[in-house]
């Protein structure tokens, strides 16, 4: 097997171009890359480089080496991320991705809860439609609507958000549904599924207004302005709207909790994941 650091310096050297180069990235000086290099040659008897007057120039088999040495230190660094998140004490800031509905409507009224018993632990709510990447840190933990695909990732099923349609009680067209007006989403959201499926189920009646996010729908409803879709935890909750239809389709959407792998140990984000799980199973208006 060869010798880490001979790799390493070899690595620099692909990088860098040139032996002065990598000797500066290194920190150390040009004969010991020089050294290190040779070594390695030595130890895998093949020419790794071509050493011009100026530069160096990687051979065919020192590019195949230099990309399987670049995913042996890639996963080098993963085994230190999971090493660190395990020590890592249950202090700092968690991002928390989560779409709009269920920071405004669940997460943020258990903000207190959630700083009461983790009170060294800053939790942010990213209230955000669309998906984040994780990988390249834009959250530490996010909730999606949809199965996760992201590669790295761990994503786990922890609930569904069932929807149904919902005006408010005096409502003047509630017992006359061929006379219902929709509140629905503008066309910049016409393939999100849920704006499908009450689109599916206004078919030639009307829609009274656009609105671009769920908050809104809830307020247009509550006064009186149509009939909306809306996710059931959030119109059983309110007195003012009552559910309608008794043919509407069901329709739900499933819910799903991912963190990067490299951070699923770490005691603060663990702690906002069962946070987070905790309130979901435990709250009435979700199923499994």
């Amino acid at each position: 097997m060869a010798d880490w650091e001979n790799l390493r310096h070899f690595m620099a050297v692909g990088r860098n171009g040139t032996l002065s180069g990598a000797a500066r990235a290194l920190k150390v000086d040009h004969a010991t890359v020089s050294r290190r290099l040779a070594a390695l040659e030595a130890e895998l008897d093949v020419m790794l480089v071509d050493r011009l007057p100026r530069s160096c120039r990687l051979t065919a088999i020192g590019q195949q080496v230099f990309d399987q040495a670049v995913t042996m230190e890639s996963a080098a660094d993963g085994v230190a991320r999971i090493a660190q998140a395990a020590h890592t004490p249950l202090i700092g800031k968690v991002t928390l991705s989560a779409p709009p509905v269920l920071v405004a409507h669940l997460l943020a009224q258990y903000l207190a809860d959630f700083r009461y018993l983790y009170p060294d632990v800053r939790l942010s709510l990213a209230a955000q439609a669309q998906q984040v990447s994780l990988s390249r840190r834009e959250a530490d933990v996010a909730i999606r609507l949809v199965r996760p695909e992201e590669t790295g990732s761990f994503a786990r099923k922890v609930g569904t958000m069932a929807f149904g349609l919902y005006a408010r009680r005096d409502y003047a067209h509630r017992e006359a549904p061929d006379r219902w007006q929709f509140i629905a989403y503008d066309e910049s959201f016409a393939d999100m599924p849920q704006q499908k499926w009450l689109l599916g189920i206004a078919g030639a009646r009307p829609v009274a207004c656009e609105l671009s996010d769920i908050s809104g729908h809830l307020i247009a409803a509550r006064a009186g302005a149509g009939v909306a879709g809306l996710p059931c935890f959030l119109g059983d909750a309110d007195p003012d709207l009552m559910q309608v239809g008794e043919d509407v389709p069901p329709f739900s959407r499933e819910i799903w909790l991912m963190v990067h792998r490299d951070l699923r140990r770490m005691s603060s984000v663990r702690a906002v994941m069962d946070f987070v799980v905790a309130l979901i199973t435990q709250h009435g208006g979700f199923s499994a």
